[in-house]
This record gives structure tokens, C-alpha cells and sequence, in this order.
């Protein structure tokens, strides 16, 4: 499958005005998002679980602390959070950079998948959105929303939208001036900017925090 590029991002952004032409003024206004940095699809997913429900600045602290264990901490590899998960002195480690008792199971899940378990070499790029979907959230901690974000962050997939995700319901119902949508109204409101539901996306989340 296809990952987003520069010009395919310049593209989409030329393209969904006239998919919907509510994009035209908001992209006026807002400013133009730009492609997630590549990260590895172990790195990217370790990151979503040690990131939730904590603040963006306890999560960066969180997630430098962590990786930093590994041998090399701008790629942290699966395998070395896997040998920590499974000592005690491992774990007490982990604990002490902040991970909490939830998240070190979560993140045991996710290292144990990545290394020996049924990720260990997945072909994410040959596969396709819900084959991804389904393969991530049979990980203990990860559920339909992370692997939406991974799609769009991790993979860079051009054509993925979250109906579920608080921000994009905000973004959409501001686009229209709308009230609060459903999911399944947002869902049914994107079908109109296929092939280019991700790059709508980014747009949508910066839509639903400008402030005037």
C-alpha cells in the first residue's frame, strides 16, 4: 500500500476543496499540516500505549525515559523491552521511568508480539488497512483507535479516518457548522473525501483547535 509522500500530501490538499469545498476557507486559515516523522511500527505503537490518558508533556517525559533503556533509544527495539518485561529487576525498571502497572502489561503484550509473536515481521506495507486493524488489536492494550492512528501516523496510509476520535467529530461538525455529530454521521460525512480521508483528517484536527 502507498504511504503519503510530500507531493501526494500537496496533492490531496489541492483536491479535497473540490471534494468538499467547506476545505477551501478553513484551509485558508489554518495551518497546513505536515507528514508524521517516520518511526518504526514498534516504536510508533509503544509510544500510542505509553501515551495514554497522560498529558502530551508527561507522555514525551514517559516515552524518553523508556526508550532510553534500549541499546539504541532513537530506534528502541522490541526485543529490549521484551528482556525487561520479563525479569522483575526489568520491570521495576520500567516502573521507575513512569510507566504504570496497566501500561508495563500493555507494553509486554506489544514487545512479546513484536518479538517472536505474530508481529515479528509482519509485512505491514503489503497488508491492507483492516488486515492491520485486526492483526494490532488482538494486542492486549491496543484497541480499533490506536491502529486508526497508527494507519495514519505510523504507516502514513492516505485514505483512513477515525470516526470515533473526539477531535475529528469536533473538526467536522466546525467544517459544516454543525453541532456534535454521531460517528456514524462523521463516518457517513467522510465518504466524500476518499482517497484522501487521512490527509482530511490532519486538516480536521487543526480545524477543531483553532481558535480565533
Amino acid at each position: 500500500m502507498q504511504a503519503l509522500t510530500r507531493d501526494s500530501l500537496a496533492a490531496a490538499l489541492r483536491e479535497l476543496p473540490r471534494l468538499d469545498p467547506a476545505f477551501g476557507s478553513w484551509l485558508a486559515l489554518v495551518e497546513a499540516p505536515v507528514l508524521p516523522p517516520r518511526q518504526s511500527p514498534f516504536q510508533c505503537l509503544a509510544d500510542a500505549v505509553l501515551s495514554q490518558q497522560v498529558s502530551g508533556a508527561a507522555a514525551e517525559t514517559i516515552c524518553r525515559r523508556t526508550f532510553a533503556l534500549c541499546a539504541d533509544p532513537a530506534n528502541p527495539a522490541a526485543a529490549d523491552i521484551r528482556r525487561l518485561c520479563d525479569t522483575e529487576a526489568g520491570r521495576l525498571i520500567l516502573r521507575g521511568a513512569g510507566v504504570s502497572p496497566q501500561k508495563l502489561g500493555y507494553l509486554n503484550a506489544l514487545a512479546h508480539a513484536f518479538s517472536g509473536g505474530p508481529l515479528d515481521a509482519f509485512p505491514f506495507a503489503r497488508r491492507s488497512d483492516d488486515e492491520i486493524i485486526t492483526a494490532l488489536t488482538a494486542v492486549k492494550g491496543i484497541g480499533r483507535w490506536t491502529a486508526e492512528m497508527f494507519l495514519i501516523f505510523g504507516l502514513r496510509r492516505p485514505d483512513v479516518f477515525s470516526p470515533g476520535d473526539l477531535g475529528l467529530r469536533k473538526g467536522v461538525a466546525r467544517l459544516h457548522a454543525l453541532d456534535d455529530l454521531s460517528p456514524a454521521e462523521c463516518a457517513a460525512r467522510a465518504e466524500a473525501w476518499k482517497p484522501w480521508r487521512s490527509v482530511a483528517s490532519l486538516v480536521l484536527w487543526r480545524v477543531a483547535h483553532w481558535k480565533e
